[in-house]
């Protein structure tokens, strides 16, 4: 690893780059974005993209293994291991978690020094939501949802669902996570079942100190799209973010810095916001004031933390509340107060706003922010906000034309460290030096990737290549880009979601085959025979091809011709497994599910239907039909609202039974004959399995509401 400076993402000809704990700034001057300075890209044919898993339930976040193995994690609880040597993709762990609108389990890491040789240090890390207890919705009781948190009430009302999130260890045992070496290190009390922003990531620096990103864990939709600050004494606390991000005794909107010791306990390094023993602080909190900064990396090599911070909604400023919605990103090199949810930058204040009067006070002084919300259980004076060093809104930016128009979902991604190594070779993926200590970019909900160069130049990066939802992603061991993509949907296995590999084959030309398998019959009773084929197989290069078919997924190959036979003997579910080789040693695998001796459930939203009337705020009569091979077990239903907004969606509550109503929401700051909202309903059941793996179907409605 060799020392670094990188200068982040500038696009303007001079910027203020503030220090962490002062509002006063020093010019760095730069050149203007997308101005040369530097030589062109590589172009996009030198590069491939490589389905790895394209059946990866609704993938939350990824971890590369040294070996090129990948964990990645489903909001549902499962873990998936994905094996290049064999192409298959297995279930390392399934976590029992409690999921109300976006719970659920979040990110993984590995230990920093996972693999090096101590066995010690081979950890895997999740943050993941237990259960609890909390209230969940009874379908014995169709017209109330027990599960949802009330608007208003006391105290005694709102305690049953105090909850937490919890940062926890656990080894990896071959191909399987044991969860019964869990370490738990670190518990972030949330309120739940009330929507948003809980979700964290998880990154390590190079002196084993863990980072840990925390959202606000408020509801946005009742805010006008402006910044969340009610304070009204019988409203639920989760409207008000001076509880949480604002308050420098709490843990959530935050990046909390650990450093975890032996037995799983940890100490506090030196440098973070708060000295230990500050009174009303958390020493944990690393930079405070953030919404939901959902995706962060670390560059080991500088040191450089790299932090995307989610926006609000609302798309146009309002003097008397405040700026528009502002997406941000930048580099943390100190302890800072980001501003949330006073400031949207230290340069765009929020206005005061009395939720129970509808009055409007003063603007928030970001040079000395002030909580003084019942709720604050921390310090009333604040530090100074920090500007970033990417800001966007929805429209055309100003400053960072680069990042076009659309939604705001900023994802911070890594930097890329060269080594030639990864370059050589016929087989070799790994990036060129024109990435070296560049960090990327991403937009969730404009599906692409930019390069920030130190240079100040903001430039795409493989425009001609899908980055469908990008979720998360970082560089491998062999110097490839893994990156986990949503797709097009909302809290389901979408169509187009995958785990990937972006190859760079450059130096070789050679391109990794593309496989493609299918089965005479996925679904039966055993002694079940299946006919396999990889017919619809193609390979760029015209290279002769090997195959290798694993048909009851155990790791031998039970076949090496493009077509094969297999008969199931034991009920079960199986991936059938076909990995393609080149002549030069690429491959890739694809794989078929077969499910014998148990039927997937078929889930038919009966009611509601596609272009029924609908307004937010109206209450929603639902009847799922569900047919199986097995029993159904309607407590097992349930019936997810989620509002959808663009292309993306938060979900607002779920629901249990074969019939019922769910009590849809009003978004403030949203308006229905404008902006891209929709209301979008998906109902979900697994069946029992008995001696067989559960299996799950689905269905959904997307309902527009009335202009």
């Amino acid at each position: 690893m060799r020392p670094r400076t990188v200068i982040a993402a500038i696009a303007a000809a001079a910027i203020l780059l503030p220090s962490a704990t002062t509002n006063a700034a020093a010019t760095v001057t730069v050149p203007a974005s997308g101005t040369s300075g530097g030589a062109a890209p590589p172009p996009d044919d030198q590069f491939q993209k490589v389905t790895l898993n394209d059946h990866p339930g609704e993938p939350m976040d990824l971890a590369v293994l040294p070996d090129s193995r990948v964990l990645h994690t489903t909001r549902k609880g499962e873990v998936w291991l994905h094996d290049p040597k064999t192409g298959l993709n297995t279930l390392a762990a399934r976590l029992d978690v409690y999921q109300h609108d976006e719970e659920g389990l979040q990110s993984i890491a590995l230990s920093p020094g996972f693999g090096q040789g101590s066995k010690k240090d081979d950890w895997v890390y999740l943050y993941y939501s237990p259960p609890l207890g909390t209230p969940t919705d009874d379908p014995a009781t169709p017209d109330v949802n027990e599960g949802d948190a009330p608007l208003t009430g006391t105290p005694d009302d709102f305690a049953p669902f105090k909850g937490l999130i919890r940062l926890s260890r656990f080894r990896l045992t071959g191909d399987t996570i044991d969860l019964r070496t869990e370490q738990r290190v670190l518990d972030v009390p949330v309120d739940r079942g009330i929507c948003c922003h809980v979700g964290g990531d998880i990154v390590f620096d190079a002196q084993g100190n863990l980072y840990l990103s925390t959202g606000d864990d408020t509801n946005p939709f009742a805010s006008d799209g402006f910044t969340p600050i009610d304070e009204r004494p019988d409203r639920n606390p989760a409207f008000d973010a001076q509880r949480s991000s604002g308050n420098t005794n709490d843990l959530r909107g935050k990046i909390l810095r650990i450093k975890v010791r032996a037995d799983g306990s940890y100490s506090i390094p030196r440098g973070n916001l708060f000295r230990p023993g500050t009174p009303r602080t958390r020493p944990e909190i690393y930079a405070m004031g953030l919404r939901n900064p959902f995706r962060i990396e670390l560059d080991r090599s500088t040191g450089d933390l790299y932090v995307g911070d989610y926006s609000p909604d609302e798309q146009e400023a309002d003097p008397r509340r405040g700026p528009a919605g502002t997406g941000k990103w930048t580099t943390i090199r100190r302890a800072a107060n980001y501003g949330w949810p006073y400031c949207a930058t230290a340069r765009l204040p929020y206005v005061d706003y009395d939720f129970a009067t509808g009055a409007s006070g003063a603007a928030f002084d970001c040079a000395a922010p002030v909580n003084e919300s019942p709720h604050n259980t921390g310090r009333r004076e604040l530090p100074p906000v920090t500007q970033p060093q990417v800001w966007y809104s929805y429209g055309p930016s100003a400053e960072f034309p680069q990042l076009g128009t659309g939604g705001i979902g900023p994802m911070a991604g890594p930097a890329y460290d060269y080594d030639p190594r990864d370059t050589r070779g016929r087989t070799a993926v790994g990036w060129p030096k024109y990435y070296d200590g560049v960090p990327l970019f991403y937009e969730w909900t404009r599906d692409y990737v930019k390069a920030f160069h130190r240079d100040g130049r903001i430039e795409d990066v493989l425009p001609s290549l899908v980055f469908d939802n990008p979720m998360d992603m970082e560089f491998g061991p062999d110097g490839a880009l893994y990156v986990l993509e949503y797709g097009d949907g909302y809290f389901q296995e979408n169509e187009d979601a995958q785990l990937a590999r972006y190859d760079h084959i450059g130096n070789t030309g050679n391109h990794t085959p593309v496989p493609a398998a299918t089965a005479s019959v996925t679904a039966g009773h055993a002694p079940l025979a299946v006919s396999f084929t990889a017919d619809g197989t193609t390979d760029a290069d015209g290279d002769r091809l090997s195959y290798a078919w694993d048909f009851d997924a155990d790791g031998r190959v039970d076949s090496r011709r493009p077509e094969g036979s297999f008969t199931y003997e034991e009920n079960g579910l199986y991936q059938a497994t076909l990995k393609v080789t080149d002549r030069h040693g690429r491959s890739a695998a694809t794989s078929v599910r077969i499910v014998v001796g148990n039927a997937t459930p078929v889930v038919e939203l009966v009611r509601p239907v596609d272009g029924d009337p609908f307004t937010f705020g109206d209450v929603v009569e639902f009847e799922v039909r569900v047919t199986d091979d097995q029993e159904v077990d309607c407590a097992d239903v349930t019936v997810d609202y989620i509002l959808g907004h663009d292309d993306h969606g938060h979900p607002q509550t779920t629901a249990r039974g074969c019939t019922g109503s769910i009590q849809t929401t009003e978004p403030s700051g949203h308006d229905p004959e404008t902006d891209e909202l929709t209301g979008v309903f998906v109902a979900t059941y697994t069946d029992p399995g008995g001696d067989l793996p559960p299996l799950t179907g689905t269905d959904r409605v997307v309902l527009q509401p009335t202009r």
